[in-house]
């Protein structure tokens, strides 16, 4: 029998006014359609994740999530996140406004079996001149620069952040959208990690006269703790 947790609302937020990626700027963002400057992706996915936690707090240790962006929430808006569970192992999770209509989905599930880790990825130097992409250099396999920081935070999409920074510090963007990550947790972070986000460009194509990266990340901590490994979808041209 299917299980419908309580709503999760909160309204959201722009807190990347002033990122670099203009796409969350009001006045860049009409220009390519949209009402106003867009909620980051990784904020929708945090809001997501709450309802997720309280449910199962193990998740943070060994839980995955792979959610996608289909429209966007806009500052101010009433975030609704809904969460349905067949089992305690699996949960089929929106957010939604306040009108109903959808703006991510997700599904996400606790591993209750002990996994073997992934090979982690080695570290390179980021680049010292950002290139801006194109088809020629978004090549399948091309290593990228790594991002160390030290968390600050243990709120989940401080976590995925450093996926977006990975693209951010590897090349020079213009405005673009996160749509898609598919998240693997292997150890609960903790406040104070010296984080290394290692990736590589794992696929590129084109669909509807834009241009797609998927990344492939994996989160180290401390140089030998194995975080999160993520595949994160943007539009890198609009």
């Amino acid at each position: 029998m299917t299980r419908e947790l309580p709503p999760y609302r909160v309204r959201a937020v722009n807190t990347a006014t002033d990122s670099e990626n203009k796409i969350h700027d009001d006045s860049v963002a009409a220009q390519y359609g949209f009402r106003g400057g867009l909620v980051p992706g990784i904020i929708v996915y945090g809001y997501m994740t709450v309802p997720v936690i309280e449910f199962a707090r193990d998740w943070l240790e060994r839980g995955t999530f792979d959610v996608r962006f289909v429209q966007p929430f806009y500052d101010g808006e009433l975030v609704v996140v809904r969460v349905s569970s067949e089992d305690e192992r699996c949960m089929q999770i929106s957010a939604e406004r306040e009108d109903g209509n959808i703006c991510a989905v997700a599904t996400s599930s606790i591993l209750t079996s002990k996994r073997a880790e992934p090979p982690s990825l080695p570290q390179h130097p980021l680049p010292a001149d950002r290139p801006v992409p194109y088809a020629g250099i978004v090549i399948p396999g091309t290593p990228l620069g790594t991002v160390t920081q030290t968390l600050d935070s243990l709120e989940p999409h401080a976590l995925l952040r450093f996926s977006n920074e990975l693209l951010m510090q590897n090349f020079k963007l213009g405005p673009w959208i996160h749509v898609r990550s598919e998240i693997t947790n292997w150890s609960a972070a903790r406040l104070g990690d010296e984080v290394s986000a290692r990736g590589r460009i794992h696929d590129r194509f084109d669909r509807k006269g834009r241009e797609f990266v998927v990344a492939e990340v994996t989160l180290v901590a401390n140089g030998n703790r194995l975080l999160q490994t993520v595949r994160h979808t943007a539009i890198y041209q609009l």
